[in-house]
């Protein structure tokens, strides 16, 4: 008897040495690589850095998160290819740059799609946004939570642009996606597909007249160095999507999967409170380091619309059920 007892006793141990006892897995310690594009201090940075304290805490210090900005991994593509093959765990990036792996995803890149941030939070946290995450499934992406980046706005180093005319001739960096091509095509304007952590060297060097982005980029990556004249314009709403590695997301117990998840759902609403907290301190940082800001007016903004109008209907058209599901979800929101 106390034969068999020892050696169910080191057999056991056996087994948890192994590491095939239930539940010890999870209490593995595991490092994660996060990346993102806008560099330390920005809106997209804090959250990326709360949600690696959320999960750090969380896990009791067991699971850590190391946080590579301002593109120190590559540019957006090359971060999505890396996380599908499972050496980046987590990344940040514009929602509609999902674009190139599920086709759906090009809605979000829509000029003057959502009015105001509210809506936007109401569609993305909603089923809509929710349905968009799962089909990365397939793509080898775990949809986590979406953060945001904010309004767009025009810089340029040329000249002012008080009205949509203005625009036309100028070579503009674009997200590299058709829709903004087209957008800035319609314009008159003359895109250029750039990488992010190309654009400081192209505005500098004068390879491009100017870029868009939200004020944060504009301030946190010091581009009012190379650009002296900003438009407000908020011509498109970039929400981001916080999105895993799901070869690493399937190898982690359910239990570490739900610290993921709950703390991508907390740094979401902590980076989306820093970013609009943060808006006009951001245009009066501008102002003080010596960019020329203008504002369209409400007649001009109504033109902006129109002129763009053409590109929502093209590519409208090609996303179907997508468009009318985001608008009837919109109306809703806005009766």
């Amino acid at each position: 008897m106390k034969r068999l007892m020892l050696k169910t006793l080191v057999a056991a141990a056996a087994v948890v040495a192994t590491g095939l006892l239930p539940g010890v897995a999870s209490a593995q310690e595991k490092t994660f690589k996060f990346a993102l594009q806008n560099p330390k201090g920005h809106p997209l940075e804090m959250g990326a850095t709360k949600f690696a304290e959320l999960v750090a805490a969380k896990s009791g210090g067991r699971l850590k998160v190391n946080v590579f900005a301002g593109g120190t991994l590559g540019g957006d593509a090359a971060n999505v290819s890396a996380l599908q093959g499972g050496t980046i765990d987590f990344v940040q990036l514009n929602s509609g740059i999902l674009a190139s792996q599920v086709k759906a995803f090009e809605v979000y890149d829509l000029p003057f799609l959502f009015a105001n941030a509210a809506e936007a939070d109401a569609v993305v946290d909603g089923p809509f946004g929710q349905k968009m995450h799962a089909m990365l499934g397939e793509k080898g992406i775990v949809g986590l939570a979406y953060v945001e980046l904010g309004f767009r706005n025009i810089t340029n180093s040329k000249k002012p642009i008080k009205a949509v005319d203005d625009v036309a001739g100028l070579k503009l960096r674009v997200i590299p996606n058709k829709i903004n091509i087209d957008w800035v095509s319609a314009l008159g304007a003359n895109p250029t597909p750039l990488a992010f952590p190309e654009v400081y060297a192209a505005l500098e060097q004068k390879a491009i007249d100017g870029q868009e982005n939200p004020l944060s980029v504009i301030l946190a990556n010091k581009l009012f160095e190379v650009q002296k004249h900003l438009a407000v314009t908020n011509h498109q709403y970039n929400p981001q999507s916080l999105i895993m590695s799901k070869k690493i997301f399937d190898g982690l117990s359910p239990a570490d999967q739900k610290i993921i998840q709950d703390a991508a759902k907390e740094a979401s609403a902590y980076q989306r409170k820093v970013n609009r907290d943060k808006s006009a301190d951001d245009l009066q940082e501008l102002r003080a380091a010596g960019m020329q800001v203008t504002e369209f007016s409400a007649a001009e903004q109504a033109k902006l619309r129109e002129k763009l109008k053409p590109v929502v209907e093209k590519h409208g058209a090609a996303l179907g059920s997508t468009l009318t599901d985001i608008q009837a979800e919109l109306a809703k929101l806005r009766k």
